[in-house]
């Protein structure tokens, strides 16, 4: 079984919703760069991206701002969203059982994948850290996606664009390909994501299907 990353390996979304949360917080009095968020948040649960900075900050966010910069995101992803590069192409050619596993919320996930013409490929395995206790870096997600399939965690691989992702696999017990072709991909991304325990890496989709044949899965 093969398990997905949605932000940043099916949709090039991290860019726009870093981008979102960067302006967001600088408005709301703490200056922050989305390469700020790129660096050290890519793959965390939105609202435990958003308690971390607040830490960071010293001071509680406004009561309401982590929903505003939702919805400013979700009106920006019908209209600016786009799959990440070769995508549907690598998905059409699978012959083995292959599901999705985010730390978006529920609403956020569909509406990716739903403007990005993706849900098709999934065929109702669409997982969302909503759904479980905790999100990515635990392994939940992952082990959810794995039991509603019926595959074996030693069985499953998964690929991630985040060292948060990465250790999320490797607690439950599977093997993580690390995806650096995203545009919110910095030059040390590759590094963190072998440092975080992928078995490797690939900065482009046409180069996924290699690596799942070294891993003896893929079609």
């Amino acid at each position: 079984m093969i398990i997905f990353d949605c932000d940043g390996v099916l949709v090039d979304s991290e860019i726009l919703s870093c981008g979102t949360d960067a302006r967001m917080m600088t408005e709301a009095g703490f200056p922050i760069t989305q390469e700020d968020l790129f660096e050290n948040y890519i793959g965390w649960p939105k609202p435990k991206i958003f308690d971390a900075v607040a830490e960071r900050r010293g001071a509680p966010w406004p009561e309401d701002l982590l929903a505003r910069a939702e919805a400013v995101l979700h009106d920006r992803i019908p209209n600016e969203l786009l799959p990440v590069d070769g995508v549907a192409d690598v998905l059409a050619t699978l012959d083995v059982p292959f599901a999705v596993a985010s730390s978006s919320s529920v609403h956020k996930l569909r509406l990716s994948l739903d403007t990005c013409d993706l849900t098709r490929f999934f065929d109702g395995h669409i997982y969302s850290a909503e759904q479980v206790a905790r999100g990515k870096p635990a392994p939940d997600v992952f082990l959810l996606a794995a039991s509603q399939i019926g595959s074996d965690p030693a069985d499953t691989v998964v690929v991630e664009d985040s060292p948060a992702g990465i250790t999320a696999a490797r607690r439950a017990g599977m093997r993580a390909i690390g995806f650096a072709g995203g545009s919110h991909c910095l030059p040390s991304h590759a590094d963190r994501l072998m440092a975080a325990g992928a078995v490797t890496v690939v900065h482009h989709m046409r180069d996924l299907p290699a690596a799942f044949a070294e891993l003896g899965v893929g079609g």
